[in-house]
């Protein structure tokens, strides 16, 4: 018999389900156009204040410009305006009637690669644009397996400056038909290929008259209506700690709760669950949600789960369903995208965190890193610089339960941190991603002080 509360539930989870939310971000070379894109979005669907317009206007015409430059609306640095380059991630919030948006404008230098690993981590779809005249270049395949890597669901080709080469249909097909074919071994799940042109409007918002041999979507008609699935049942539960309650009054003499946001998946009182990564097994006695008890809670939500025994819990602890355990372990292979300035190396002491917990670590071996041309893999690098793409193995002193990164992006992630000053090295997804591990025996490493 199904009860009332598990009915409104799951029809609460439908509803959820069905997001009218796209996170989205624009990746590309450097002049393929992406800033002008953004801009082209923002002001042809209205999305524009008119002091916002007006500021762009005169900027504009401080530097000499014939026409506005849209490109300015995303280019917020003073070195970004002056170079005429993207460097930070801009990140910009607007909707039109049928989908809000929170979009990710990443830069395009080589040297800026790490960024688009913040913008994309959280994306629903990528943007990638390529210069019509330039065609699939290095850095748009590093964008590409970048996105590939991430586990961006959809992929949007955007062929930009088509009218620089006449509109030509043929120029068009060639591009979309090598980089599809390098996404599809990436293992990209779905790419649409958009000739467009930013600075003159076709194809952004409204359809092109130059180019009526395309009968494909507009850019904004596909980011309206791509699907975007957010399965909130399907997903493996996981509860990570993130502060034990207390109160200790009068009137909670007893309460203990555990707080956090939900990562991914469904709770429900009367679950069997298990603490990891002690194993201590328990069921949920309430949870409480902005101080209120409800049945049944769901990612995002950040709420306090009871449980009927007295377990020890404390911060950094994953609850899991029993019936759904992640493995635990201390040794952790994965792909990582390097991202600091000083190299990351063989026997390196580094912190991992994984959502609340952080523990010591040591880089026990770097089987290989990644050459963007061919997706090839060379041996045994021995370190990762700035913007490498590689694999690395890594033994940390306390077991970690992680999930496989293609299983949960959530849960599937972590950062190495530098001890020393606290610096992100490495953004870190766990499993196979697209990149197979090397057969290689481990590396040894000088763990005096890090005995684990």
């Amino acid at each position: 018999m199904t009860s009332t509360t598990d009915t409104t539930a799951a029809g609460q989870l439908a509803g959820l389900s069905a997001t009218t939310l796209l996170r989205f971000a624009t990746a590309g070379s450097v002049d393929d156009g992406k800033s002008t894109l953004v801009g082209r979005l923002l002001h042809d669907s209205k999305s524009v204040l008119t002091d916002q317009l007006e500021a762009v206007e005169h900027a504009s015409r401080s530097r000499g410009s014939e026409g506005t430059d849209l490109a300015l609306l995303t280019d917020g640095l003073r070195a970004e305006r002056e170079q005429g380059i993207t460097i930070d991630v801009a990140y910009r919030y607007f909707a039109t009637p049928r989908r809000r948006f929170i979009l990710a404008d990443t830069p395009g230098h080589v040297q800026y690669t790490r960024n688009m690993v913040t913008g994309a981590s959280t994306a629903d779809l990528a943007v990638v644009l390529v210069d019509a005249r330039n065609g699939v270049i290095e850095q748009t395949r590093r964008h590409a397996a970048v996105a590939a890597l991430l586990r961006v669901p959809h992929v949007v080709l955007a062929v930009n400056k088509m009218d620089l080469v006449e509109y030509a249909e043929a120029v068009f097909a060639k591009i979309a038909e090598e980089f599809t074919a390098y996404a599809g071994e990436l293992g990209v799940p779905e790419i649409t290929a958009i000739p467009i042109s930013a600075l003159t409007g076709d194809n952004v918002v409204e359809p092109s008259s130059n180019m009526d041999w395309y009968g494909g979507p507009t850019v904004l008609e596909h980011l309206e209506t791509v699907p975007v699935s957010h399965d909130l049942t399907s997903c493996h539960a996981r509860l990570p700690v993130q502060y034990v309650i207390r109160p200790q009054t009068a009137e909670h003499p007893d309460y203990r709760g555990y707080a956090g946001q939900i990562a991914a998946g469904t709770f429900r009182v009367g679950e069997s669950v298990t603490v990891l990564p002690s194993g201590r097994t328990s069921k949920i006695a309430g949870i409480d949600l902005l101080g209120e008890p409800v049945d049944v809670a769901w990612t995002p939500q950040s709420v306090t789960v009871l449980l009927e025994d007295d377990v020890d819990v404390s911060r950094g602890d994953l609850l899991v369903p029993s019936s759904d355990t992640p493995p635990t372990s201390q040794d952790l292979a994965a792909t990582v995208c390097h991202v600091a300035d000083q190299p990351l190396t063989v026997g390196q002491r580094v912190l991992l965190k994984h959502t609340t917990r952080t523990v010591k670590a040591i880089v026990k071996q770097i089987p290989s890193r990644l050459t963007l041309d061919d997706l090839s893999q060379h041996p045994n690098p021995g370190q990762l610089v700035a913007n490498d793409i590689g694999r690395v193995v890594v033994r940390t002193a306390e077991p970690l339960a992680i999930d496989a990164y293609a299983d949960s992006r959530r849960t599937g992630s972590f950062l190495l941190i530098d001890p020393a000053d606290g610096t992100t090295l490495a953004a870190g997804m766990a499993g196979e991603a697209f990149a197979k591990a090397a057969d290689a025996d481990p590396v040894a490493a000088d763990d005096e002080g890090w005995d684990f």
